[in-house]
Formats: structure tokens, C-alpha cells, sequence
């Protein structure tokens, strides 16, 4: 067998096992991608008519803000869904009033309408990661951003997006699979510029009749040195229904 014959041969084998690899790996991949979807399939059912049972109730939430390492008095509010679908916060409670001078008192005011209002914005940008949109998450699918993943505990799955919300966020959400609920999930985000880094991360329980719920979420703004704890409590039916 001459020598140009031998090299052609390895020539050969070599681009049938390349063949044989690309074949195999298309092949997993369409089945991952098939496990994927009927996965995904079953987290936005979830998401959808968990959505609507939340509808129904009223609840406390407490939140506790650090500022720049200064812990600020705890507030509360009642919380309910509104007709268009979105959060409606009351305040409980008398107002903590400020003590001091006119000056030190409008300077205090000052501060405190600055990071109301930057909260408002934050308030906005993760608006649009929890609850889940089933959209965004098909989105993220359709444009090969959304992968799956098993986590040790028995029963989850971890779904991780990117591109979300934004270019560069990703948000990871733990699912079980059996109970069909949401477990907790993480947030990586920004406000106007990556530089201006925002993370959440929230818990997620169950109420009596199975209604998943957002029992703790803490958000934490590097740039401005901002800590926010929020726990959700005292869930009922709205109107006693």
C-alpha cells in the first residue's frame, strides 16, 4: 500500500469519526432541547395559574432597609393585586417623623426623596423578572439563552436565562418538578449600566391550599450601598373570600 493511499485512508477515518461525533451531538442536543421545552412547558403553567390564585389574597409585608450600613426603622405594608394586575402597597403604622432642625429636617427629606425615587426605579427593573414572565422565558428559549440543569436536592431543576430582561442579566430559578412550584430564585441584574450591579434573591413557600408565594426576597444595590429585606406574612383571602 503506497504512502499518499495509507494518509488518504487516515484522511479518511478521521473525518468519518468527526462525522460520527457532529451526528451524535446534534442528536443530544435535539433531545435536550425536547427536555427543555416540556419542562419549560410546565414551569410557565405553573407560573400562570399560581398568578391567579395570588389575586385572591391580601398580605403583610415587612421590610427592613440598610442604607450605607445604618439599619432604618422597619416599615409595613398591606399588600393586594390591583385590577391591572399589579402590587398595591398601604403603609401600616404612624410614619417615624424626623427630629431637629427645619434644615436638618429638609436635607433628611431631600435624602429620603433621592432614594425613594431610585428605589422606584429598582422597584420597575425587577418588576420584570418576578413573578416570572412565561413570555420572556419562551423568548429566552426561542433564542437559545435558556438552559436546565439538576440540582442535588431531590425534585429540582435549576432553569437558567440570560439576556432576560436585558443584554448580560441572567436570572436562575430552582422549579420542583413534582410539586410544581417554584423553590427560590436568584437575580443578576443592573440598573442603567452594568456597573450599577442589582441582585435578588428570593425564597419561595407554600400556603394551605398550595398557593406558592415570595416569603423572603433580599435585594442588594452595590452602587448605592443599599440592602432591602422583605418578608411576606399574614396571607388571606381578600374580602374574606
Amino acid at each position: 500500500m503506497s504512502k499518499p493511499y495509507r494518509k488518504a485512508i487516515r484522511l479518511l477515518a478521521t473525518w468519518l469519526a468527526m462525522a460520527s461525533f457532529v451526528l451524535q451531538s446534534t442528536a443530544q442536543t435535539g433531545g435536550g432541547r425536547a427536555e427543555l421545552e416540556q419542562k419549560l412547558a410546565a414551569l410557565k403553567q405553573s407560573v400562570a395559574a399560581n398568578q391567579q390564585k395570588l389575586r385572591k389574597y391580601q398580605w403583610t409585608e415587612v421590610q427592613q432597609v440598610t442604607y450605607k450600613g445604618e439599619a432604618k426603622p422597619e416599615r409595613q405594608f398591606m399588600c393586594q393585586y390591583g385590577p391591572d394586575g399589579k402590587v398595591q402597597k398601604f403603609p401600616i403604622g404612624e410614619q417615624t417623623q424626623v427630629s431637629g432642625g427645619k434644615i436638618k429636617q429638609r436635607i433628611v427629606a431631600k435624602k429620603k426623596d433621592e432614594l425613594e425615587q431610585y428605589m422606584s426605579q429598582v422597584k420597575s427593573l425587577l418588576a420584570l423578572y418576578v413573578p416570572p414572565d412565561p413570555q420572556r422565558m419562551q423568548a429566552a428559549f426561542q433564542a437559545g439563552k435558556a438552559s436546565v440543569s439538576r440540582e442535588a436536592a431531590a425534585g429540582l431543576v435549576n432553569f437558567t436565562f440570560t439576556d432576560y430582561a436585558q443584554p448580560g442579566d441572567q436570572m436562575v430559578l430552582a422549579f420542583d418538578t413534582a410539586a410544581k412550584k417554584i423553590a427560590n430564585i436568584k437575580i443578576n441584574t443592573y440598573l442603567g449600566e452594568a456597573k450599577d450591579a442589582v441582585t435578588l434573591a428570593v425564597d419561595f413557600s407554600t400556603l394551605p391550599d398550595g398557593t406558592n408565594f415570595a416569603e423572603k426576597t433580599v435585594l442588594n444595590v452595590a452602587a448605592k450601598q443599599l440592602i432591602v429585606t422583605t418578608m411576606n406574612t399574614n396571607y388571606h383571602l381578600f374580602g374574606g373570600a
